[in-house]
């Protein structure tokens, strides 16, 4: 069985990971989207939070995952049975970060395979940060997230 680990913070869920994640289930038997604990941010959303949205958007689909994790990702990749680590690759700056990332895990569990996914040209300048920027102005978040769960992130996000 093919499986592979999605990882990131989806502070708040973007159209762009949700693109990420229609990829990766086409290429996978399995798909572990994990949110990761990260205790040096100060997220808009909690993770229980973060993780119930991917649930509602992901739905009843079989071969996706939705869950959370602490710790090193190599260490998590190895408990679910993973073979790969997928990463998503908007612009340059994007894969520069990521391929040092993928050097690293591959140092630390050279089994592991990092494949980077590009999303569709219209998702390339969407970000967590700038959805949550955006959001915190009273922004509009169409085109930016999904319409499932617009207006539940726009509520947490906008400002008094």
């Amino acid at each position: 069985m093919r499986t592979a680990i999605y990882p990131g913070s989806f502070d708040p869920v973007t159209l762009g990971h949700w693109d990420i994640i229609q990829r990766a289930e086409k290429l996978v038997d399995k798909l572990v989207v994990a949110v990761l604990y990260n205790p040096s941010k100060s997220p808009a959303f909690s993770v229980e939070e973060r993780v119930a949205m991917l649930r509602e958007l992901v739905g009843d689909r079989p071969n996706i995952v939705i869950t959370s994790f602490h710790g090193l990702l190599v260490d998590f990749a190895k408990s679910q049975g993973a073979q790969f680590i997928v990463r998503g690759v908007r612009a340059f700056s994007d894969f520069e970060y990521e391929f040092q990332m993928a050097l690293m895990n591959r140092k630390l569990a050279p089994e592991l395979e990092t494949v980077f996914l590009m999303p569709k040209e219209k998702y390339s300048a969407v970000s967590s940060r700038l959805v949550r920027e955006i959001g915190s102005m009273g922004g509009n978040l169409a085109d930016l997230v999904p319409d499932t769960l617009r207006e539940r992130i726009a509520g947490r996000l906008q400002k008094p």
